[in-house]
C-alpha cells in the first residue's frame, strides 16, 4: 500500500515538473517567434524594399567603429537611394568629428546625402553637417561654434599646500606637457597653441570648402561664437529652415529621389549583436527591465561627459 501511495505522489511531482518546463518551452518559443519578427521587420527594411536611410548622431561624438561601419553599410546597400543624417549634438572629439565627415564624403560618392539640425549641432555636430550635401537647420538650432580646445586641470599649488610632491623623470622638456602636476612652460603654451591653431585651421578650411564662404568674413565665427538656424541661414552656414519634411523634399526635388520612398532608421550593429540571440536578449531587457548600472548612467548626465580626450571640438552652455 505504501509503495502505490508513493508512486502516485512521484508522478505528481513529475506532472508539475512537466508543467513548469512545458511553460518555460512555450515562453520561450513566443519570444523566440517574436524576435523573429522584430527582426524579419527590420532585415527588410533594411535590405529590401527601396527606401531613404536615416542615421542618427547625438550626444558626444566620439569616433565609433560601429557607426563608420554603418554608413559603409549603407553605401554598399542597393536599396538605399538617399541618406538623411539627423544631427543633435554639441560636438565631441575632433577626431569624431573627422572620421564621420571623412566616411559621409565618401557615402556621398554614391548617394545624395542631406543634414536635419534638431536642437543643437555645434563643434564637432557642425563638422558632420559640412560632409552633406544640403544642411537642413530648425529655426532655434545651436549651431556654429567652430574651433578647437584642450582643456586639463592645474593642481600642482593645491599638492604644495597639502604637502604632495609628484616626481618624474621624462625623456624630454615636452613629453607629457600639458602636465596637471606642473604649471605649463612658456615653451610648452608655444607648442600647445601650434597643435590647436593647426586643428583650428583645418575647422576652417572645411567651413570655407563646404560652404564657399570666407569664414573672417562672419562675425564672430573665427571667434568660436554660436548661431541660431536663422542667423547660420542668414550668414549660409546652413541651406534652409524646416525640418526632415524639407530635408526629404530636397532630396525628391533636387536629385530625383522617388515620392514612395519611406524614411528608414538604421543604427549601428554593436560587437555585443548576434542576429536572433541579439533580439532574444534585447527582449528581455525591455521586459524585464535594464540593469541598475544603466539606469545610474543614464540618469547622471555628468558621467556622459567623461572621459574627453585629446583635441575636443564641443560647446555647451557655462554652469553656474
Amino acid at each position: 500500500m505504501t509503495t502505490d501511495v508513493d508512486t502516485v505522489l512521484e508522478r505528481r511531482r513529475l506532472r508539475r515538473r512537466l508543467g513548469v518546463w512545458r511553460g518555460v518551452a512555450i515562453a520561450g518559443i513566443a519570444l523566440a517567434l517574436f524576435a523573429i519578427g522584430a527582426a524579419g521587420d527590420r532585415l527588410t527594411d533594411q535590405f529590401g524594399t527601396k527606401q531613404i536611410a536615416r542615421v542618427a548622431v547625438e550626444g558626444t561624438i566620439f569616433e565609433s567603429r560601429d557607426q563608420l561601419e554603418l554608413l559603409k553599410r549603407i553605401g554598399d546597400a542597393d536599396n538605399v537611394k538617399a541618406v538623411l543624417v539627423f544631427v543633435n549634438s554639441p560636438g565631441g572629439t575632433t577626431t569624431g568629428g573627422e572620421a564621420l565627415f571623412a566616411a559621409l564624403r565618401e557615402l556621398a560618392k554614391k548617394k545624395p546625402v542631406v543634414a536635419q539640425f534638431g536642437t543643437v549641432a555645434a563643434s564637432a555636430g557642425y563638422i558632420v553637417g559640412l560632409g552633406a550635401d544640403y544642411i537642413v537647420s530648425r529655426g532655434n538650432t545651436i549651431t556654429g561654434s567652430v574651433g578647437v580646445l584642450i582643456q586639463w586641470p592645474e593642481v600642482s599649488q593645491m599638492l604644495d599646500k597639502i604637502g604632495v610632491k609628484v616626481n618624474e623623470i621624462k625623456s624630454g622638456d615636452l613629453k607629457a606637457v600639458p602636465s596637471p602636476f606642473e604649471p605649463l612652460s612658456e615653451e610648452g603654451t608655444k607648442v600647445t597653441k601650434s597643435m590647436i591653431d593647426e586643428g583650428f585651421r583645418w575647422f576652417l578650411s572645411l567651413v570655407e570648402t563646404r560652404r564657399n564662404i570666407k569664414p573672417d568674413q562672419i562675425p564672430g565665427l573665427v571667434q568660436g561664437r554660436i548661431f541660431s538656424g536663422r542667423e547660420a541661414l542668414g550668414f549660409k552656414l546652413v541651406d534652409e529652415i524646416g525640418g526632415e519634411e524639407q530635408a526629404v523634399d530636397w532630396l525628391r526635388k533636387t536629385r530625383n529621389v522617388d515620392k514612395s520612398l519611406k524614411v528608414v532608421d538604421w543604427k549601428p550593429e554593436t560587437s555585443g549583436s548576434y542576429g536572433l540571440f541579439s533580439e532574444i536578449s534585447g527582449l528581455f531587457g525591455r521586459v524585464f527591465g535594464q540593469s541598475w548600472i544603466g539606469r545610474v548612467l543614464l540618469r547622471d548626465p555628468g558621467l556622459s561627459t567623461l572621459g574627453l580626450d585629446g583635441l575636443v571640438s564641443v560647446w555647451h552652455p557655462a554652469e553656474n
